[in-house]
């Protein structure tokens, strides 16, 4: 084993054990080669190899710090291996305001009177055949319906299904970017995302965002320091800033995409919280996969992915389908059928968007006066942190306090660069219960961050 992989682990030994608490800051590398009495190169090794990791985080200016790796926080970031998972299970904790599910108290009725015919043996027996990635002739037109908008008409033969939006990510990003190519990315974006590149040996690129997005210029610029293979973006109520492209925004990136000559892997699961925002699949349908699922619109657990493939990519992303194993539950797309189908959907669509704006309402109310970033129409808020606290210090005090949330780090695509910032998921306590932390919160951070770092 190289030396430097057993100085990361004697620090990472001191950060499991306790011995280094989150939110406290190592020394500077030259400062910390200095003390160990090693060159300069390989302490860089050592933090980069603590980074991946997941142990340490770097925020911009202010230096490297050891990351909430237990509980909670350390389910947020990952892990020990770095990629971000998050969001994948739930927390546990007692108030979980790091994943979002939203629901609404009808959802169950709702969603079980359009089940009941589904239920009977010969829609069953139907129900419960294999499905290819290429769905029902049903499907294709039920769901080429859902995504059809004044903007742009969808055919039904464009669509592709999967179990769930991350296998349809997965598979437009294997489909569109060999392993050791390039990915352009916001510079905040889904952890999930991260994960999956890892997997597929795929380099993500940061790319720039401002209040609204992604800049079309970093798109340009990145480009031509390397090529892209493809850009992953999220225009519309974008994960975790909450910001929408205006429709000037999103035309000059269709334009780029042009005249770049690439792809683009559109997620759009929380789109329907803003539906009068343009998809860039609408103005760049040649260039474009789109990716949606059920699972915000309605549960996640029994959902679809889908995904609208243009009419080049389609073999590619079908193959990359089949050869993950991803294809969609027959019961699920057939109950989604149903749903969209008898109306289910569009009334669970209406209640969610009136319980985001609620819960928007009373994070305004009870975080004045702190530094939050989020749209009215959104289930989450980014909350930039007063200048005492560092993010892995304020989850970490927010676990102790028995309220879930995810720090910066988890959506930085390069994880030296990282904010003083968490994001708060609000969607899946009771109103009551989601007050009451948000307070907790604000308490929190009106307070003092040295008493939780030794």
């Amino acid at each position: 084993m190289d030396d430097y992989r057993l100085i990361a682990d004697e620090i990472a030994a001191a950060i499991t054990g306790g011995r280094l608490r989150p939110g406290q800051r190592l020394p500077t590398q030259r400062a910390f080669a200095r003390s160990r009495g090693i060159a300069n190169s390989t302490a860089g090794r050592v933090y980069r190899e603590l980074a991946r990791r997941g142990l340490t985080t770097g925020e911009v200016g202010r230096g490297t710090f050891v990351r909430a790796g237990h509980g909670a926080a350390g389910r947020a970031s990952g892990g020990a291996g770095g990629d971000q998972v998050a969001l994948a299970e739930p927390a546990g904790a007692p108030v979980d305001l790091e994943l979002n599910y939203p629901a609404v108290p009808q959802l169950s009725g709702l969603l079980a009177t359009a089940l009941a015919p589904l239920l009977r043996a010969d829609a069953l027996g139907a129900a419960l055949a294999p499905v290819g990635a290429a769905g029902t002739g049903a499907a294709r037109q039920a769901f080429a319906e859902l995504v059809s908008d004044g903007s742009r008409e969808v055919a039904g033969e464009e669509l592709l299904f999967a179990g769930n939006g991350r296998q349809a990510i997965a598979a437009a990003l294997s489909a569109l970017v060999p392993p050791g190519h390039r990915l352009g990315v916001e510079a905040l974006t889904y952890p999930v995302v991260k994960a999956v590149a890892q997997r597929l040996g795929i380099t993500l690129v940061p790319l720039a965002v401002d209040e609204h997005g992604l800049l079309p210029d970093a798109v340009a610029a990145a480009h031509r320091v390397a090529p892209l293979r493809a850009v992953y973006v999220q225009p519309r109520l974008q994960n975790p800033l909450g910001g929408s492209l205006p429709y000037e925004r999103t035309a000059a990136l269709a334009e780029e995409l042009r005249r770049l000559d690439l792809w683009a892997v559109e997620d759009a699961v929380w789109s329907f919280l803003r539906p009068e925002s343009t998809a860039l699949a609408a103005l760049a349908p040649e260039r474009t996969v789109l990716v949606d699922s059920l699972s915000k619109r309605l549960a996640p657990g029994l959902t679809t992915g889908f995904a609208v493939v243009p009419a080049a990519l389609r073999e590619r992303v079908a193959g990359a389908l089949r050869s993950g194993g991803w294809a969609p539950s027959g019961f699920a797309l057939e109950a989604a059928v149903r749903w969209i189908g008898d109306g289910t959907l569009a009334a669970v669509t209406t209640a969610k968007r009136a319980d985001a704006a609620a819960r928007q309402q009373l994070a305004r109310e009870v975080l004045a006066g702190q530094r939050v970033r989020a749209d009215p129409c959104s289930y989450y808020l980014w909350w930039e942190l007063p200048a005492a606290w560092r993010a892995e210090t304020f989850v970490a005090a927010a676990a102790r306090a028995g309220i879930a949330v995810t720090p910066a780090a988890a959506f930085a695509a390069d994880p030296r660069r990282s904010p003083s910032a968490v994001r708060v998921a609000l969607a899946s306590p009771p109103l009551p219960v989601l007050g009451r932390a948000l307070e907790t919160l604000a308490q929190i951070a009106r307070g003092a961050a040295a008493e939780w770092v030794e």
